[in-house]
């Protein structure tokens, strides 16, 4: 029970919650996310920390960045719960604020720098 109370705790933070929804669209930098949240990296990475502890996020090395996608989720509830969040987080006015934003910043970036 307690693993179950730490993965639903991961949802209690507004930061992580936009991070989650932007991860619904597929793997991003965390640069990308510094951008769209407007948060330094060190805030970003102590978030994506806490996610990828109570399984919500996989991450990888590509050169000096780190980027981030949702994890395969194991058990019936959180397969059942990423099904829910990806149905309504989306919804949302902020997260499509963030869609677009994130959008924005695609056109113009070259490369994690």
């Amino acid at each position: 029970m307690r693993t179950t109370a730490q993965f639903f705790k991961a949802l209690s933070e507004e930061p992580r919650l936009r991070i989650l929804a932007l991860l619904l669209d597929g793997e991003l930098c965390v640069c990308d996310l510094m951008a769209v949240l407007q948060l330094p990296q060190s805030t970003i990475s102590r978030h994506l920390a806490y996610l990828r502890n109570t399984g919500w996020v996989k991450g990888r090395r590509g050169g000096v960045w780190m980027y981030y996608r949702l994890a395969e989720m194991e058990t019936p509830l959180a397969k059942e719960l990423v099904e829910l969040l990806s149905k309504r987080l989306p919804e949302l006015p902020d997260t499509q604020q963030d869609y677009n934003t994130l959008e924005a910043f695609r056109r113009t970036k070259k490369k994690c720098a």
